[in-house]
């Protein structure tokens, strides 16, 4: 019988992934049964992380957490840390604004938790004071740019990390929490960084399937962030240059790295968590054409190159009105992977696997991933493991950074070329109190003029 290869790959796809869904290898044969072949997984069992992940970690040592950044993810985070375990609290706070402060510790009144006066800082510097007070670990939601400087005092000081996402927003963060990194893991210290999917049931198990060899090997994938606009602030009478910014962080590059950074980082991580690639080029194009306030762009469309020349396509948006979709995408040699609904099918289209999310309800009480990243970080510290994110993070955090300033330039950039470039968005004259030079703070325009 004569088969094509087209033939072939739809069937062994079918009884390849479907193989998959039992944990067993499965052994695939020719319509003529004259050649097996055994489905081969991209990495073996053992050689790829997988976090343990009970609705409670286990009773231990008291923890105590400090935490830097008080706004909207900086309370979430807080709440999550103390629903993740018991024998944990928080004992100082610290933000730019001394509102925040005080907004914070009433929410933690709430809880039964009182912070000390002595132990709410206020002020650019306000962090180092948290990180001296005593604490065994740092929970860190300020807006983006300030991370990789809080991430690398922590280190210093032997504290123990949780770092929202992303984790810096130029070329000097991305190096500075590299080297952040292999500090921590030197030190034995734990970092789980805000990409939560990490610790989100469906993709664990869909991560699972996949590394099994459920849809083959990895060809491409595309990956979306299309929603709405988000919110942003006014300025008010009274508040400075770098007042009004900070309090606005979410419109402003320096501070956000702009929403392909702060918010599509997310979907590009799944892509390079999954594929275990790093992209070697990206080219890029994007506007502005509904932002209010700021100097960032609302829309973006990337073309990713990958190490091994596969090709990932990313798209974000923030424009109300507009076809929204946030998930991912990953087309593979045997079949597809889509989050929409967390189903494998194979080259035909038939679904052969599917994430069961009413078993998930009811084998477990706690299913929100922001509170179980804390769950794996807290039982980390308390067994003397070590988790360190921050490593794994990079590479998806300075992919977006590449895909940003392609876009703002029209220019490819490359791996290369931008975790050795000089960019580095610090403010030359920030201050909470002086005016500051905004001319710099403008809308890029790609390409050279018309003429």
């Amino acid at each position: 019988m004569k088969m094509s290869r087209r033939s072939f790959l739809k069937g062994t796809a079918l009884m390849g992934a479907a193989g998959m869904v039992g944990g067993t290898s499965t052994v695939l044969a020719s319509c003529s049964n004259e050649s097996k072949n055994t489905v081969k997984p991209l990495k073996e069992p053992g050689t790829y992380y997988i976090p343990e992940l009970p609705d409670k970690a286990e009773d231990g040592r008291e923890l105590k957490a400090g935490l830097i950044g008080c706004g909207g993810r900086g309370s979430g985070a807080a709440m999550n840390f103390l629903d993740a375990a018991n024998g944990v609290t928080i004992t100082a706070l610290a933000d730019t604004f001394p509102d925040r402060v005080e907004s914070m510790a009433k929410k933690l009144e709430e809880r039964g938790i009182t912070i000390p006066e002595d132990h709410r800082f206020v002020g650019l510097d306000a962090y180092k004071q948290v990180i001296d007070s005593g604490v065994d670990i740092v929970l860190v939601a300020t807006p983006p740019y300030f991370r990789p400087i809080h991430f690398k005092y922590a280190i210093e000081k032997g504290v123990h990390c949780f770092l929202e996402k992303p984790i810096f927003v130029d070329a000097a963060g991305y190096r500075m929490c590299v080297a952040a990194a292999k500090q921590a893991q030197a030190k034995n210290l734990c970092v789980v960084t805000g990409t939560q999917r990490h610790h989100q049931r469906a993709y664990i198990e869909s991560f699972k399937q996949i590394m099994n060899g459920a849809i083959g090997e990895i060809t491409g994938g595309t990956v979306y962030w299309n929603g709405g606009h988000l919110w942003y602030k006014k300025r008010q009478q009274g508040w400075s240059d770098c007042e009004w910014m900070i309090r606005d962080w979410v419109n402003w590059t320096w501070l956000s790295g702009d929403h392909i950074v702060e918010q599509h980082v997310h979907n590009i991580d799944v892509f390079t968590w999954f594929s275990g690639l790093k992209p070697v080029k990206a080219v890029s194009f994007g506007s502005r054409q509904r932002r209010v306030t700021g100097d960032q762009f609302d829309n973006f469309s990337t073309d990713f190159t990958m190490e091994n020349g596969i090709h990932l396509h990313s798209m974000c948006r923030q424009i109300d009105g507009c076809e929204n979709n946030v998930s991912e995408f990953i087309q593979g040699t045997r079949g597809s992977w889509d989050s929409n609904g967390m189903v494998i099918k194979d080259l035909e289209g038939n679904v052969v696997w599917q994430y069961d999310f009413e078993a998930e309800k009811a084998n477990h009480k706690q299913n929100n991933p922001y509170t179980l990243e804390h769950v794996n970080l807290i039982n980390t510290i308390r067994k003397g493991g070590l988790i360190e994110q921050a490593s794994e993070t990079v590479v998806s955090n300075l992919a977006a950074v590449m895909a940003r300033e392609s876009a703002y330039t029209g220019k490819a950039m490359t791996w290369d070329g931008m975790s050795a470039s000089d960019l580095d968005l610090t403010p030359k004259d920030l201050s909470l109190t002086d005016k500051m030079d905004m001319s710099g703070y403008t809308v890029k325009v790609a390409g050279t003029p018309a003429e």
